[in-house]
């Protein structure tokens, strides 16, 4: 994962689409200066801005996460969090029954 957000990277991304950063904010639905921040490593992308420059840019949005910077989330990773959780509690409960028959 990219320690820092990788302006080259994003800028050959866009090169290679013939896209600029004008076109990218748009997409997002950001201004050109929210952009230049996070292009400055000085503002942070949402998931949903991950997966819309993803789309953009014709990668996968681990990839725009990889290289946009440290704490980037990913699309999806709070719901697969949430569920992971959810199976957890429910392991939990199936283990205490399990226990309480097993002591009858």
């Amino acid at each position: 994962m990219a320690l820092f957000f990788d302006v080259a990277w994003f800028e050959e991304k866009l090169a290679e689409r013939g896209l600029t950063r004008r076109v990218m904010a748009a997409a997002a639905g950001l201004s050109e200066a929210d952009l230049a921040l996070a292009f400055k490593d000085q503002r942070e992308l949402s998931a949903e801005e991950v997966g819309i420059f993803a789309d953009l840019l014709g990668v996968s949005a681990a990839e725009v996460a990889h290289s946009a910077g440290v704490s980037t989330p990913v699309p999806g990773q709070d719901e697969v969090t949430g569920r992971l959780a959810a199976l957890e509690r429910r392991v939990a409960s199936l283990e205490a029954e399990l226990a309480r028959l097993k002591g009858r």
